[in-house]
């Protein structure tokens, strides 16, 4: 019988982010990544060289790989998030090439989220910049377990192992203090080909692998069968025919942890219990589920679930709660403000929510805390306080990036308005006593809680 382990340990898929300041050349080393892998169709190299000669350029830019919008061929820079699939014999690879402008820092933001490992680019000429470190904040933000620092365009340093060691230092030193918990460092040239694929012979004094190299060992944290088992309902199906005139089937992605036939669960919000009396998976009835399969769930008893509704062990039923502490990266050009009324979207479930308070806006430069800013605007990292319309079972970011993250919406026109992670954080180790915020959780009328 296969297990849960068993079909992890075949897994061998890996989701990386690149990052970087503007011009640090992240999207020429996903192109070199991708030609010297040989990942790239004749059609598309074929497109990329015409593009190239049509610009004055001899050799082919590499870049133009993954620079697929049209402003972004036009301008040489990355605007929107690219993603791109690829495998080597080793292991397969979904990558995301973030911007580097600081105005699409929020676009970093959607491309880590997922992202098992960040390859963070630093011009070797100008070393660790403010970017740099905002950069390395997000991905510490999203807990992504593994961090490469690539110090790129050492061509242009005259391969110096000085330049690299010191910038690597810097950069080791500032990652440390936020916490992220691994941390690599390489010194390449994506325009030449050193140390992306193939190792470099201009730079004997590195003895570490490739960047090519780390991505096809650098271990995967795809086993979250060993976290708190979650299952938001996303759909109730009721076929109500004559060959299922009872079925009631839960369906949904399981966001972390296994079920099993047999099982005591819990439903939350309402608190009412069952146990799983089937599971189906494409058509077939399994004895055992794990993440991230989508699948259905039966259970035993005739209870009223819907869409928005999470079904957890009983034997592990998460605290619910209506006041939230969390921190957030703001993505939307609108600022979030103190008092403000939102959405948030937490799994499958939506509740209105009003922001009480917004403590502190961490500052990049030194990791303090600006306590009581007022507000947060586009790529601001900062603590807040919510009190929802309704209690949510949200786990701490740090045991579960599934269910303990959330999006802030805003309820007139959709938008998106903030990322949040709830618990604890690097940002609210330091910050500075908090503010009173709004006090008044009764003048809430308009959204009836």
């Amino acid at each position: 019988m296969t297990t849960a382990t068993d079909h992890l340990s075949a897994t061998t898929l890996l989701r990386f982010a690149t990052a970087g300041s503007v011009d640090d050349g992240k999207s020429t080393l996903v192109g070199r990544l991708l030609h010297d892998s040989k990942s790239v169709l004749t059609d598309q190299l074929e497109a990329v060289e015409h593009a190239s000669r049509s610009r004055g350029q001899e050799a082919p830019d590499l870049a133009l790989l993954t620079d697929g919008l049209r402003a972004e061929r036009e301008q040489g820079i990355t605007i929107d998030v690219a993603y791109r699939y690829f495998a080597t014999a080793r292991r397969r690879f979904i990558l995301a090439d973030t911007p580097g402008h600081v105005q699409y820092t929020r676009n970093m933001v959607t491309g880590a989220s997922t992202a098992e490992l960040a390859v963070v680019l630093v011009d070797a000429r100008n070393g660790v910049v403010e970017q740099t470190r905002r950069h390395a904040a997000v991905a510490a933000l999203l807990r992504v377990p593994h961090v490469v620092l690539a110090v790129n365009k050492m061509d242009l340093v005259g391969y110096a192992e000085p330049v690299f060691a010191e910038i690597a230092e810097e950069f080791t030193t500032y990652a440390l203090e936020l916490g992220v918990p691994e941390i690599t460092a390489i010194p390449i040239s994506a325009l030449a080909g050193d140390n992306v694929v193939e190792p470099s012979a201009h730079m004997d004094w590195y003895g570490g692998p490739t960047v090519l190299e780390h991505l096809e060992t650098v271990p995967a944290a795809h086993d979250l069968t060993g976290c708190h088992a979650r299952f938001p309902v996303q759909y109730v199906i009721r076929p109500q025919t004559a060959e299922h005139p009872d079925y009631r089937g839960y369906a949904g992605q399981i966001a972390a942890g296994t079920f099993r036939t047999g099982e005591a669960v819990t439903v939350l919000p309402s608190g009412r219990t069952s146990k799983i009396a089937g599971i189906d998976l494409l058509g077939e009835a399994v004895d055992i589920a794990w993440t991230p399969q989508s699948v259905t769930l039966l259970l035993e008893d005739d209870i009223d679930v819907s869409r928005g509704d999470l079904i957890v062990p009983s034997t592990d039923v998460p605290a619910t709660a209506q006041d939230i502490e969390a921190t957030v990266c703001h993505v939307a050009d609108q600022p979030l403000t103190v008092g403000q009324r939102v959405l948030l979207k937490h799994t499958t479930r939506t509740v209105k929510a009003i922001v009480r308070d917004i403590p502190s806006r961490l500052t990049l430069d030194d990791l303090s805390q600006h306590p009581a800013p007022g507000l947060l605007v586009a790529n601001d990292i900062g603590l807040v306080t919510l009190r929802t319309a309704e209690p949510l079972a949200l786990d701490s970011y740090a045991e579960s990036r599934r269910t303990g993250s959330f999006l802030l919406i805003d309820p007139a026109d959709g938008t998106t308005l903030a990322a949040g992670m709830a618990g604890d954080s690097f940002a609210s180790t330091a910050r500075a006593a908090q503010p009173a915020g709004i006090d008044n959780a009764d003048d809430d009328t308009a959204w009836d809680f």
